[in-house]
């Protein structure tokens, strides 16, 4: 099991890519969580097997038809035992 942090630029906001990256990580079977930031980009923290979180990177690249990626950056985190599904948080 792996975890890492992404902070999502580009326009992410406003395009339901919270709820596309929200769907598309309980699909995956992946725990954490997603949220809106007020700079306007988007930050996730995901975390299960290798090959799902780097599934949904790849993805997050595209993300849903109205979105707009520019970058993701993608920090390697110690796992959080303490997650156990993944759910939308607050902006912050």
């Amino acid at each position: 099991m792996i975890e890492r942090h992404l902070r999502i630029t580009g326009r992410v906001q406003g395009v339901g890519y919270r709820y596309w990256f929200l769907g598309h990580a309980g699909a995956l079977g992946l725990t954490g969580w997603v949220r809106n930031r007020a700079d306007g980009s988007v930050e996730a923290l995901v975390q299960g097997p290798e090959d799902a979180v780097t599934r949904i990177i790849a993805d997050a690249e595209s993300g849903p038809p109205a979105a707009r990626v520019d970058h993701i950056e993608a920090t390697e985190q110690p796992v959080d035992t303490l997650l156990t599904r993944f759910e939308q948080r607050p902006t912050c």
